[in-house]
């Protein structure tokens, strides 16, 4: 055996570097990638490769960014995106919202067992794209933490869609380069039962273990969430009218109160004052269908929002020592005609609502310096207000869901991941003309899209695909795959299988899934028939180890997509996924060597 040229050895060492880096923590992602991207660029140019030129290892290193995987990352983020802005994943969101209000722990479960189902009939890219912001909504609604979910889901659904022949693009891959080399094709459900069996022992890993093993990376919080003080109102159209407190108490939101109850039913044009946090307020609107603004301000800035084109926004305003609003209610400050703008609530500083609160004749708060304001706007509304009654506006400025676009944009995600799921267009063109149709329909806007990328990501997957380039085009692969060969003779047949689905899992989780099969699967079938094994088994060994993609973010698009949601780093990706890979690795192994008899 021959061995293995400069260009090899360096597109091992830089593999093997790059991931020490990325392990280690100590240099941001960013860096490090951008420093993988210029060494391949600049060795190649001065160094190139065997019959090329200096301005190919040009085109190598940077081809990552015009690459078809990272745009479709791109644009199935701006789609997860506009089902997030618009509300469309709401329904979906509380429905889970009350499993999980069961028991987390059977609530993850139920959750993931979807994601395992939807996976081995659907592409599991698309599972993912709907599921990612749900969870995310749930976070921010006080279940499991999305670092603790989106991980543990996204193994999930690489495991369903290891179960069937259709489950990702590269299963397709691997049986279409088999009957290439002579073997017959296989069927939807060919190995389904081994992946099942395998699952019996993986799945409670992914449900108990991984999750704890994941730290909450939800930012934390300065300060308790304020308390609001408002009135709620109650228009024909509330579940409130004719219904006693008693029979709405239990649909509440925690963070939401009744300051006053009524004697006997709740009567049609009440106002009772209510308090709440910001969400708990949101919540108790959709459930009791009432208003905490009066309806005529609420239906104004909603018109001049469409009339305009612009986003309704909720933001925290504090109420300085020049402000003119002092002493005064807000039913005699005259906010709303002035500015076009709704105060929702008021919160106190360090008493939610005391009766020693200066209040005048009809009851309504006076308001005082250092008050907290949560008012509903424009942009340009809302800056007028803040300079004119002398305002100062905190950080965390809210959107108000386009709710009126939920359909379109559910629609729009809908359609993109059913054309890709059966295979009418590949998972590229659908989820880039779904982010267009999200662009042109208003779903997602323009000025907006950097909310929904994440540069670290983008450069990450950049990375990876020149390194992959680098590895696949330097023979630095096939090298190691001759290595490889010489040794497995003298192992017995469930160790050939794990030594093969080891040196797969290695590639795919370091350079690509479509390198793992293109390399991999040649190189099973040589050493069946070296061996004298048969061939199906090494087959599904390679197959198997590019689907064991769990230990690297860099390893397949779905491990990208949750990674800037769930605020993971690359050593959880490590901590979390060589266990898992271990353990697939072994019994996949024992169950091919047990189902062919080998």
């Amino acid at each position: 055996m021959e061995a293995p040229s400069l260009h090899a050895l360096a597109a091992m060492a830089l593999t093997v570097a790059v991931f020490y880096l990325f392990v280690r923590d100590r240099i941001s992602i960013e860096i490090v990638s951008l420093l993988a991207i210029a060494i391949i660029a600049v060795g190649l140019y001065f160094y190139p490769m065997p019959h090329t030129q200096p301005t190919d290892g040009l085109q190598l290193a940077f081809s990552g960014f015009g690459h078809y995987a990272l745009i479709t990352i791109c644009a199935l983020m701006v789609m997860g995106r506009g089902l997030v802005v618009t509300g469309a994943l709401e329904p979906a969101a509380r429905f889970l919202e009350r499993v999980f209000k069961l028991n987390l722990q059977l609530g993850l479960l139920f959750s993931l067992l979807i994601a395992f189902a939807l996976s081995m009939g659907v592409n599991n890219t698309p599972v993912l794209v709907l599921l990612i912001p749900i969870f995310v909504t749930l976070a921010l609604r006080g279940a499991m933490p999305a670092s603790k979910t989106l991980m543990p889901l996204n193994a999930a659904s690489l495991l369903g869609g290891l179960a069937t022949t259709i489950g990702t693009s590269t299963n397709i891959l691997v049986v279409a380069i088999a009957v290439d080399l002579g073997m017959p094709r296989m069927g939807v459900f060919h190995f389904t039962p081994i992946v099942l069996a395998a699952s019996l022992i993986a799945l409670p890993y992914i449900w108990l273990v991984m999750p704890r093993m994941m730290r909450d990376n939800t930012p934390e919080v300065s300060e308790a969430q304020r308390m609001f003080v408002t009135r709620l109102r109650v228009p024909p159209s509330s579940n409130l009218a004719g219904r006693h407190f008693d029979e709405v108490v239990d649909t509440l939101p925690e963070d939401f109160r009744f300051e006053e109850r009524p004697a006997g039913p709740f009567e049609t044009g009440q106002k009772l004052r209510v308090s709440g946090t910001h969400d708990a307020l949101e919540d108790a609107i959709r459930v009791l269908k009432g208003q905490i603004a009066p309806g005529w301000v609420v239906d104004e800035v909603e018109r001049e929002a469409k009339r305009l084109g612009e986003d309704i926004q909720v933001v925290e305003m504090v109420v300085t020592s020049d402000s003119r609003l002092i002493d005064r209610t807000l039913a005699t400050s005259g906010i709303a005609d002035r500015f076009g703008v709704a105060v929702l609530g008021i919160h106190k500083p360090n008493r939610p609502l005391r009766a020693e609160d200066a209040v005048d004749a009809s009851g309504d708060m006076r308001l005082a310096e250092g008050d907290v304001l949560l008012v509903m706007g424009l942009t340009g509304t809302i800056n007028t207000f803040a300079q004119a009654d002398s305002l100062l506006q905190l950080e965390g400025a809210r959107e108000v869901p386009r709710r009126s676009k939920a359909l379109l944009a559910a629609t729009i995600m809908g359609v993109s991941v059913g054309l890709a799921s059966i295979g009418v267009l590949p998972i590229a063109i659908a989820s880039l003309g779904g982010a267009i149709l999200m662009f042109l329909t208003g779903c997602v806007k323009f000025d907006r899209v950097g909310r929904a990328l994440s540069a670290q990501v983008i450069v990450l997957v950049a990375a990876s695909i020149a390194i992959g380039r680098f590895v696949l085009d330097s023979g630095a692969a096939g090298w190691l795959g001759e290595s490889l060969a010489l040794g497995l003779q003298f192992l017995p047949p469930a160790g050939v299988l794990a030594a093969i689905m080891l040196f797969v899992t290695v590639l795919t989780n370091f350079a690509s899934n479509a390198t793992a099969a293109t390399v991999g699967t040649p190189i099973a079938f040589a050493i069946a028939t070296e061996l004298g094994l048969p061939q199906e088994p090494l087959i599904l060994a390679v197959l198997f180890g590019c689907n064991l993609c769990y230990a690297t973010p860099i390893a397949y698009q779905t491990n990208m997509l949750i990674m800037a949601e769930g605020s993971y780093q690359f050593g959880d990706y490590v901590k979390a996924g060589v266990p898992l890979v271990l353990i697939m690795v072994v019994t996949l192994s024992v169950l091919l060597a047990m189902t062919y008899g080998m």
